[in-house]
């Protein structure tokens, strides 16, 4: 274990390895939206009730929320799924009031739309990241078409 790097540091770099917002948001999501199906759990296995149907989706948000913090390969996956049982939900939860489903929708895109990229540090004070350095070739690129 090296002394040098911080816990924040580790936190940030592992943070920073996975779709962490996409997975977090994912995770309140299906929290909020087992609130009705727990608060209902009384009738829940009644005949004819949907509250089961809250349960499972609630219960499968949470879990892909989980698994996109250990598998962050699956990202684009576990957006979709999360999307999907998001919208789905307000057949059996009414969507934890609709902010489970919109929490849901934001955090399986961020899940969609998160890329791992290395980033190089730079050591040197004055040196372009590799950012910065392809912003500046795009910007170059259009001041001489222009």
């Amino acid at each position: 274990m090296n002394p040098s790097i911080s816990k924040r540091k580790k936190f940030k770099n592992w943070r920073m390895s996975r779709p962490f917002w996409g997975a977090t948001l994912s995770l309140l999501a299906g929290i909020i939206i087992l609130y009705i199906p727990i608060q209902l759990l009384n009738i829940a296995f009644a005949p004819g009730n949907m509250v089961v149907i809250g349960l499972i989706f609630g219960g499968l948000i949470i879990l892909m929320g989980a698994l996109g913090y250990f598998y962050p390969k699956f990202n684009v996956v576990f957006g979709i799924v999360t999307i999907f049982l998001s919208v789905l939900s307000v057949m059996g939860a009414l969507g934890g009031f609709l902010i489970g489903t919109i929490l849901g929708i934001v955090g399986g895109s961020l899940s969609i739309a998160w890329k791992y990229e290395m980033i190089q540090p730079n050591n040197e004070i004055g040196a372009l990241s590799n950012a910065e350095v392809a912003a500046s070739s795009v910007l170059s690129e259009e001041t001489t078409q222009k």
